[in-house]
């Protein structure tokens, strides 16, 4: 099959996966290039179309599943960068119970984060140092927006993510955690070098202008924030909760 039509009705309908409401209405979502689509497909994401430039369909074999063959309009129209790739994949979102939460011994929790390339990095560092699970809780950017799955350059399904928007639920699962606020440095908090992680950890992130809100800060035990040259004001949250990631991982290890 081939469509090289921006008209067609197929094509019509997936471009609109770029915008949220449909991604939530077909519980779809856009797969952008070779990087991505292998990692659904290690993932076991299931594939509900993949559309390919004639130049590369041998390269995209390895899905054993049909693939349609698109021209480069079409995969301009389909595609949310300005340079399209080579492929792109419609995947069925996956979605986690809850429950998964009461197995899991490190969880990073991030409140209100609006910057998908922070949301995207945050989960392939969490996939690298051995985070188990990721909460995004109140108005986070969507999982599912094109550019958070591309800049997980396929670590997307490498660690579980759920949505939860109620601090009951919080408190039900958590109770019995060590629950840390990262904050910016101040009188109640421990630097992390100082700091040694409980058996079990809930990391919370706030984003990074408003940071966290008073009801997580409420809900910790603990505040650490990273030591760092006073002519810095701040790092950016990813890299923030890189580092972080990084040193629970050694600590717990040794």
């Amino acid at each position: 099959m081939e469509i090289t039509s921006t008209t067609n009705n197929l094509i019509k309908q997936i471009a609109k996966l770029k915008l949220k409401k449909y991604r939530d209405e077909f519980n779809e979502f856009l797969i952008e290039g070779f990087k991505a689509i292998e990692g659904a497909k290690n993932s076991d994401i299931i594939f509900k179309h993949v559309f390919v430039l004639s130049k590369s369909i041998n390269k995209y074999e390895f899905l054993k599943t049909e693939l349609t063959i698109v021209s480069e309009d079409v995969m301009k129209k389909l595609s949310s960068t300005d340079t399209p790739p080579d492929a792109i994949a419609i995947g069925e979102q996956k979605r986690y119970n809850i429950d998964i939460l009461k197995t899991c011994k490190n969880v990073a929790l991030l409140e209100n984060i609006k910057d998908t390339g922070n949301l995207g990095t945050i989960i392939r560092s969490a996939a690298a140092f051995s985070i188990d699970a990721i909460i995004l809780y109140g108005e986070t950017v969507d999982l599912y927006n094109p550019k958070v799955v591309r800049s997980t350059v396929g670590n997307m399904w490498k660690v579980p993510v759920i949505q939860i928007n109620n601090i009951e639920i919080l408190k039900k699962y958590f109770n019995d955690y060590s629950r840390i606020a990262t904050l910016p440095k101040n009188e109640d908090t421990i630097y992390l070098k100082d700091f040694s992680p409980q058996n079990k950890s809930l990391i919370m992130f706030g984003a990074e202008a408003e940071g966290l809100s008073s009801e997580l800060i409420n809900f910790s035990n603990k505040k650490v924030t990273i030591e760092m040259s006073n002519s810095v004001e701040s790092l950016n949250l990813s890299v923030s909760a890189s580092i972080i990631f990084y040193e629970f991982m050694i600590k717990k290890s040794s």
